[in-house]
């Protein structure tokens, strides 16, 4: 059995919200309300809660560039990470960091990217050839 993440935080509009991890990210509605809604982000539970989002600046240093600080995301088989990357392109999601690779042919080499949701909340998504190589040094 694996552990799920559960990870709740503000958005300002919920029906932007609901556009853009549902039909944009591809993520599977959960529970709501009249305040907050629900998502399968990829096998992990996303609460979004109305409210202001939290703070975030770009002083993270990711492979030469300022990425968002704090940020949160999900690492992807990289097929998976690859449709997502065409998906998040064809859907003219704005990216902060576009999609590249890392580390190239050393260990935990990684694909990323780096995008923001309709209330500005930072999102990293890493693609790995084999998961088992998230932790390599």
């Amino acid at each position: 059995m694996r552990s799920l993440f559960h990870l709740s935080f503000n958005v300002r509009d919920l029906a932007s919200t609901r556009r853009f991890y549902g039909q944009v990210l591809g993520c599977t509605e959960g529970r709501s309300a009249a305040t907050w809604v629900d998502f399968n982000f990829f096998g992990h539970q996303l609460s979004m809660h109305l409210g202001a989002p939290f703070a975030n600046a770009d002083t993270g240093q990711v492979g030469g560039h300022q990425v968002p600080m704090p940020h949160f995301g999900v690492l992807l088989p990289l097929a998976e990470w690859q449709a997502l990357a065409q998906r998040l392109r064809e859907h003219g999601v704005a990216f902060v960091m576009a999609p590249q690779v890392r580390f190239e042919g050393q260990p935990g080499e990684q694909w990323t990217m780096f995008f923001r949701d309709p209330s500005g909340n930072p999102i990293e998504v890493k693609g790995f050839a084999s998961l088992q190589a998230v932790f390599d040094v």
